[in-house]
């Protein structure tokens, strides 16, 4: 049985599918930023919507209701929807947007991929953001999480293995890759002490990533100029401390010479990522 109801017969030359999901992992809240910024400058329109019955938790997920002089005038219900629109150049693009199901992610993704095949999907983009041990005096870098590693390669990775617990994006990737559509999860690194904040670098790293890899035309000026603002916030807390200006000419430090390869760098005077994250966080909170 389907999970959706189709709304319009949109049609979109070869779109690029941007899943932006709320529920998940969003440091800085780059991808909630990013994804307001692409809607902020595409025109789209509702092809899908899905079951929130049959998908969404209504407790955790509360509908809003408005009261006017104490009159109940309805609910708004979350929704997850499927858009389409065309950006600047008139290059097709889809966004994916609403809650993360809570249920039924197999059916869901299956729906997903099915719907995006009757667009044209050629390539599916996840936008995210993490914590990492990163200073915030750097430019903002991106991860992948990508269905081959020519993909990886181009946005860059985390070395090494780890397991995670995964959101819906993953699942995602993993269906699509099933389907033969190419499927990437772009994913900024926020400093660990300015996860908590909007962090506008990190949406605008996004939207640069949807632009190079996506062949999408998008601006991030907006996006770099409040970047640069909280840039400045940032040094002006973290110049209250001389204790906190070490931490992140440390931070710098490790990154730099992590980029540069540095041979015979030695990192184990270096506090670990949680343990800076710990202290400038307790520092940016007493500031207020």
């Amino acid at each position: 049985m389907s999970l959706y109801e189709r709304r319009a017969d949109v049609t979109v030359d070869a779109p690029v599918l941007i899943v932006a999901m709320e529920g998940w992992i969003d440091a800085g809240l780059g991808a909630g930023a990013a994804l307001a910024s692409v809607m902020a400058q595409v025109d789209t329109e509702v092809v899908a919507t899905f079951d929130g019955d049959a998908l969404i938790d209504q407790r955790a997920r509360r509908p809003v209701l408005r009261i006017v002089n104490g009159v109940n005038e309805g609910l708004t219900w979350p929704e997850i929807q499927l858009r389409a629109g065309h950006d600047a150049a008139g290059k097709g693009l889809a966004l994916l947007v609403g809650p993360e199901p809570d249920v039924r992610w197999r059916g869901f993704t299956a729906d997903v991929v099915k719907l995006s095949t009757q667009l044209g999907v050629r390539m599916m983009l996840g936008l995210g953001a993490f914590p990492a041990p990163v200073p915030h005096t750097r430019p903002t870098r991106l991860a992948a999480t990508a269905t081959d590693t020519e993909l990886a390669a181009r946005v860059g990775f985390m070395p090494g293995g780890i397991e995670v617990p995964a959101g819906i994006e993953a699942a995602l990737e993993v269906a699509f890759a099933e389907a033969g559509v190419p499927a990437v999860g772009l994913w900024a690194r926020v400093p660990h002490y300015a996860a908590a904040m909007p962090y506008p670098a990190a949406a605008a790293a996004l939207i640069e990533g949807l632009v190079d890899i996506g062949g999408l035309t998008l601006s991030a000026a907006d996006l770099r100029e409040a970047a640069e603002r909280t840039t400045g916030q940032i040094d002006e807390l973290i110049a209250n401390s001389e204790e906190h200006r070490a931490m992140v000419t440390q931070l710098e430090s490790q990154i730099d010479a992590t980029e540069n390869e540095q041979s015979g760098f030695d990192q184990s005077s270096l506090p670990s990522g949680d343990e800076i994250a710990a202290e400038l966080e307790r520092f940016l909170r007493g500031q207020g």
